[in-house]
């Protein structure tokens, strides 16, 4: 007796409209665009800080960039994944945690970046 496949999620339910479709596409674009930023902010910071400010403003900074960055970019596909199958089964789109996580690390480089500046970096 064969055992029979497992239908993949995404051709699970009723194929939505192709606009949603690409608009979802474009929104995890944006996301991993948004992360790659933050990730190459993060190495601009790492080479062209003054050495003695590397130490603790630069480092913090580079490390709050990259971290927020790279978490982006790695929940951009989960994300969208789960707002494909939510339209595929006409369900509605679930909220994500990760616009306060970007909001917060964007607010939090804010003010080392203005450092930064304000110290002749």
């Amino acid at each position: 007796m064969r055992r029979r496949r497992a239908t993949p999620w995404y051709e699970e339910g009723e194929e939505p409209d192709y606009r949603f479709t690409l608009a979802n596409e474009r929104t995890f674009l944006a996301w991993f665009r948004t992360g790659i930023a933050l990730m190459a902010g993060a190495l601009a910071v790492a080479q062209f800080v003054q050495p003695h400010l590397r130490v603790l403003a630069g480092t913090a900074l580079g490390v709050l960039l990259a971290g927020t960055g790279t978490l982006l970019c790695a929940t951009a596909h989960r994300r969208w994944r789960t707002v494909q199958r939510a339209m595929r089964h006409a369900r509605p789109l679930p909220l994500t945690r990760m616009l306060p996580v970007l909001a917060i690390g964007a607010s939090f480089s804010g003010p080392g970046l203005l450092f930064l500046v304000a110290t002749g970096s």
